[in-house]
């Protein structure tokens, strides 16, 4: 679609008047009333955007025509070998098998899939890289970040993942192609423009061989003109005189013809043009004019300067469509508005860039035909031919001989092995396979489709090893994928220009999770619109081995690492949802407490933290207090956690002290704009004044509080408090030892008196059975 609505604003009613002089171009007219001076008019938006055809002299836009239809001839003459050179690169690519009669009938006709192959291998790649499932915006805040321009950003990355991933609906269909046309040709184009028709912002993939520029440009910036070749039907080119974007002419009907290349492209393909539609190849060009009615005068030099118009023609009939101003109203320096944006996959020596059909087209048409050869040559010595006595015959000699047949033969001669000679065809030879082995791997190793030569052995091979061989195997497609990110960077300027156009002041818009609101006014030079990718990582693999080498590196010293953060990174790495369902929360950093909270605090012997805003002669005064407890004052190190954080405390009462102060002194303000490292010693004198009258006044209080006592003499007192304290803890552990020694001796001696029982009752019973025996030995 061409770009013609560049405002959709009402048009208001035009101003009559009886006399009007168009003055130079981009100037307001000149309007004269009768009776009144020449005043000014200050044109409209729709005037500015007005099909400039529609008021020209038939005459003079068939002659522009005409000249812009020579000047495109000549550009596309200009670089016709390199058209040829593509196109014949298309045949490379296999995806059409042809039948071959030479060197014989039904010799092979496949193609090595070494060019389709890298072609196919980076597509997958860079389009999982550059157009991710979230969307390819990411935001970055440009000066000061604040709460309003952090909102700001995200609301500008959400609003344009959701116009590039759910409005523009062709955007990633167009994007894949445009990845798989990149690598072979070496140049693609994009087109981001308004489309009036879908109400919608397009970005349209556009092939090289559809962008003609002049032969000495070397960028699209500095190209003096630029022709998108269009394809439209009659009905496409009726629509857009309905709609007021083209003159509303009759264009003869066209020849029905095509191209040479999209004659080959249609050929891989095995497509035939049946349309039955007549179809129009239309001109846009881009392109600096010096029109009769609208010219530009240097006051200087008092010559007419060429200013940025987009003219449309229709290549047939050499018919001006439109014409329309292609810079922003009141722009003196009629700086041209850029619509297209061109991806280079590798840097070539004119405008448009190398692909793989220059840098490895070569390797691939050997690989082909070294590839062929090898199964001709094993065709023949399965199939040998050779000459026959011409007095044989064979029986259903039209039919090939099938394993396991056997067929009558009429030999006049005799013997029918003397009647026949086969050719001595040889068998595929090893070298020729090993030349293609070796020009395979050639073209590999160049488009980098081969796997990451990391080795089997990365878990125990030094870290900066692994980081060199990732960045040796991918240099080339990471420098492909910078330039890709640059294009992407600047299609997304592009694009959000047109939106700044275009949206209203507000513009709410439905997501899943809620509605969601973006501004005009978001789109200023506060934020930056980047594309999501990384541009020093082109895949995965690369992505996760530089994450899994951070938390090797951090997990070696954790004590400078923030190993949460590192392991969040492989996580990322590996595309993993919801992250913080598997990682516990990091830790959160110090809150500001209130006074008990930090005396509870110190007595467990945990850091205490100032903050700046806090009330510091309140929290002064708490800890103070606390300190004058028995508690704290038998326990030196709470003593001296306390006393650390009092100091904080000091130190930032001073220092807001001293800044307000500062503040009202007009002196000081001007020295510090003029001479900030004066003002900063000065600053620190005074701060150092202020803690240490701070600090004398807090002496002051604590002795005026203790009735005037020595602070000596209260050391000293709580020194001897200390000793008393460990007397009686020894004197406690001294009676203890004793209860335990008199217990131990206690037992001692029951133990003794027991067994001197038993032993005692043992005789008894031995004197017992004596005595019975005795009684026993008398009565008998």
């Amino acid at each position: 679609m061409a770009i013609e609505d560049n405002n959709p604003a009402p048009i208001e009613e035009e101003i009559q008047v009886e006399e009007e002089q168009v003055g130079p171009e981009g100037t307001p007219p000149i309007v004269e009333v009768e009776g009144e001076e020449a005043m000014v008019e200050e044109p409209t938006m729709d005037d500015f955007n007005v099909n400039l055809a529609e008021d020209m002299d038939e005459r003079v836009l068939r002659r522009l025509g005409m000249e812009l239809i020579d000047e495109y001839k000549k550009d596309k003459e200009s670089r016709k070998d390199w058209e040829e050179a593509i196109a014949k690169g298309f045949d490379l690519l296999g995806l059409k098998y042809s039948e071959q009669t030479k060197p014989f009938r039904g010799a092979s006709g496949v193609t090595h899939p070494l060019l389709n192959e890298s072609a196919t291998q980076f597509n997958s790649i860079a389009y999982k890289e550059l157009i991710p499932s979230d969307g390819p915006v990411r935001t970055q805040i440009i000066g000061l970040q604040t709460p309003a321009t952090e909102q700001q950003a995200e609301r500008v990355k959400d609003y344009m993942n959701y116009l590039l991933m759910e409005r523009m609906e062709e955007y990633t269909t167009d994007m894949d192609q445009m990845l798989y046309y990149l690598p072979l040709q070496g140049s693609t184009f994009k087109k981001v423009y308004y489309d009036s028709f879908l109400g919608r912002p397009v970005s349209k993939f556009i092939p090289a061989f559809d962008l003609v520029v002049p032969y000495y440009a070397s960028d699209l910036k500095d190209a003096g003109r630029i022709t998108h070749v269009m394809t439209m039907t009659e009905n496409e080119i009726n629509k857009n005189m309905a709609a007021g974007f083209y003159r509303d002419i009759t264009l003869p009907q066209p020849e029905m013809q095509t191209s040479d290349m999209q004659s080959k492209i249609d050929q891989i393909e095995g497509v035939k043009n049946t349309y039955s539609d007549y179809i129009h190849n239309v001109l846009e060009m881009h392109v600096d004019l010096n029109l009769d009615d609208y010219e530009n005068f240097d006051k200087k030099t008092d010559k007419a300067i060429k200013i940025p118009y987009i003219v449309t023609i229709d290549e047939g009939s050499s018919e001006v469509l439109s014409i329309k101003r292609n810079y922003v109203l009141g722009d003196v320096n009629y700086t041209r508005v850029e619509y297209f944006t061109h991806y280079k996959f590798l840097p070539g020596t004119g405008f448009y860039g190398n692909g793989l059909i220059h840098t490895i087209g070569g390797l691939s048409r050997a690989a082909t035909i070294t590839l062929r050869q090898l199964i001709d040559a094993g065709t023949l010595k399965n199939l040998p031919a050779g000459f026959k006595a011409r007095g044989i015959r064979v029986r259903d000699d039209d039919q090939p001989i099938q394993p396991g047949e056997f067929r009558d033969v009429d030999a006049p001669g005799g013997n029918i092995r003397d009647q026949f000679f086969n050719l001595p065809f040889s068998e595929p030879s090893a070298t020729l396979f090993q030349l293609l082995g070796f020009v395979v791997q050639a073209g590999q190793k160049f488009a980098n489709i081969t796997d990451m030569d990391t080795g089997m052995d990365a878990q125990n091979r030094a870290v900066g090893t692994t980081i060199a061989l990732m960045e040796r195997g991918s240099r080339i497609m990471t420098s492909v994928h910078k330039r890709c990110y640059y294009a992407m960077r600047q299609e997304f300027k592009i694009l959000a220009r047109i939106c700044t156009e275009f949206l209203p002041p507000e513009y709410p818009y439905d997501v899943y999770g809620g509605p969601r609101q973006i501004k005009v006014s978001d789109f200023d030079q506060r934020v930056d619109i980047l594309p999501v990718a990384d541009p020093n990582i082109m895949s995965m693999a690369q992505r996760v081995t530089l994450a899994q080498t951070q938390l090797q590196i951090a997990q070696t010293n954790p004590q400078i690492h923030n190993i949460h953060e590192a392991y969040r990174r492989v996580y990322e790495s590996l595309g993993t949802k919801q992250i913080d369902a598997l990682l516990n929360p990091p830790p959160q950093p110090p809150q500001p407490m209130d006074p008990a909270k930090e005396n509870a605090r110190a007595l467990q012997m945990k850091l205490l933290t100032a903050f700046d805003q806090q009330d510091h002669d309140a929290h002064i005064a708490a800890h103070m207090a606390f300190m004058a407890s028995r508690m704290v004052q038998i326990n030196p190190m709470v003593y001296a956690l306390l006393q650390s954080h009092i100091s904080d405390h000091i130190s930032f009462k001073a220092t807001q002290e001293v800044r307000e102060q500062l503040a009202q002194d007009p002196q000081m303000m001007q020295l510090a704009q003029t001479d900030p490292q004066s003002y900063q010693i000065a600053f620190d004198k005074a701060v150092a004044t202020a803690t240490a009258e701070i600090t004398a006044e807090l002496v002051r209080q604590e002795m005026s509080s203790n009735n005037q006592e020595d602070p000596l003499v209260r050391i000293k007192q709580q020194e001897i408090d200390i000793k008393a304290m460990d007397m009686q803890r020894k004197e406690k552990e001294m009676m203890f030892r004793q209860e335990n020694e008199n217990q131990r001796a206690n037992q001692k001696l029951q133990f003794e008196y027991d067994r001197l029982q038993q032993q005692d009752e043992a005789s008894d019973k031995r004197l017992q059975i004596a005595a019975e025996k005795l009684n026993i030995q008398r009565r008998g």
